[in-house]
């Protein structure tokens, strides 16, 4: 498998070069760091929910919607991005979402032990101290045919950014936010209490990866890839892309009250992330509903197909029609099941799914 291991690079190419790679018909191993910083979200999440997309754009603070899943991240060039891109053919990639992600994050958490921070897997993607502090962001889709796992080495990180790029409803609750990030998400530079260097994290990085990969070759990127993420700047740059991620408008969540309809917004934690579910009803029949956060579900435009599945439904048939729908689409999404996604719609399932 070919490796660009390719240092610090401009901030949209951080993340298009992997968008671009699968469009190529092209796996590899990618290394690199942002030269700039940005705001990343997941692709099923509401940017306009998640991010104060004001504050952002009035200091020059680009946000950016990957088509992976996962939750909404400040990035900055502190953090040595990892991006393995592989098809889904390759006997490499066999077995379920879960066995991928515990496979090609096994090189990552050696790499920590070897710098000497001991850590473990925990599903569905983080990687963990023994404290049980979260000390690497990942995340994973399918672009095209091949799958992708994104992540970090988190060698230092601004707490302070993170917090405030984020929408909160209030100062209070912001502290809340930052206190439990505080406690929650550690780097090497607080557990070591200094940062190894570059090129000592990135050679423990590609070492550990050869175990899992095989043989890496060492390339620069070719001119196509140069190309293709240019041509994908001029579609995931702009606000269509940001603030619809190419998904249905879905006229169901523009709510007007009136007689006989009802509209909620709910939120539940599920094993997998959280799920946030805007409801929209008439006379006990959905109308519509729009679904968002920062878990995974494989295919990833199978979630807008599920909105729109469930309008029409009665309330009451919400859990069965889901169940339906996982079995009819062959959804994987780890940690979020059909009863998850029911509770966050506010529909009890007596059997817990």
């Amino acid at each position: 498998m070919n490796l660009y291991d390719l240092g610090h690079v401009p901030w949209l190419d951080s993340q298009l070069i992997y968008h671009a790679l699968p469009r190529l018909q092209m796996e590899g191993l990618v290394l690199l760091a942002p030269a700039e910083p940005y705001v990343c979200i997941g692709y099923h999440q509401d940017a306009a929910q998640e991010v104060d997309l004001v504050y952002c754009r009035e200091r020059g603070i680009p946000v950016f919607r990957r088509e992976v899943g996962g939750g909404a991240v400040f990035l900055d060039g502190q953090q040595l991005f990892y991006q393995l891109v592989i098809h889904r053919d390759n006997p490499l990639a066999t077995g379920d979402k879960g066995e991928f992600s515990r496979r090609f994050l096994a090189p990552v958490v050696q790499t920590y032990r070897d710098l000497g921070v001991e850590a473990h897997y925990k599903a569905v993607n983080d990687i963990v101290t023994v404290q049980g502090r979260k000390i690497s962001g990942n995340g994973a889709g399918e672009i095209e045919d091949y799958l992708i796992l994104v992540g970090n080495l988190i060698a230092d990180f601004d707490y302070e950014t993170m917090v405030r790029v984020l929408r909160v409803p209030d100062a209070k609750f912001r502290d809340k936010v930052f206190k439990s990030l505080r406690e929650n998400l550690t780097t090497l530079h607080r557990e070591l209490g200094s940062v190894p260097p570059w090129e000592t994290m990135t050679s423990v990085l590609i070492r550990n990866f050869k175990v899992a990969l095989g043989t890496l070759e060492a390339r620069s990127l070719p001119p196509a890839v140069g190309e293709m993420v240019e041509q994908l700047a001029t579609t995931h740059t702009t606000d269509e892309w940001l603030l619809k991620a190419g998904r249905r408008a879905g006229e169901g969540r523009r709510v007007r009250i009136a007689t006989g309809v009802e509209v909620s917004q709910r939120m539940h934690k599920a094993p997998g992330g959280l799920i946030r579910a805007t409801v929209e009803s008439r006379e006990g029949q959905i109308v519509g509903v729009g679904l968002s956060g920062d878990f995974f579900f494989y295919p990833s435009g199978a979630l807008a197909e599920l909105e729109e599945y469930l309008t029409g439904v009665e309330l009451g048939e919400v859990a069965g029609a889901i169940e339906a729908f996982y079995a009819q689409k062959g959804i994987e999404a780890p940690g979020v099941t059909p009863h998850d996604l029911a509770l966050a719609m506010g529909v009890e399932t007596p059997e817990g799914g």
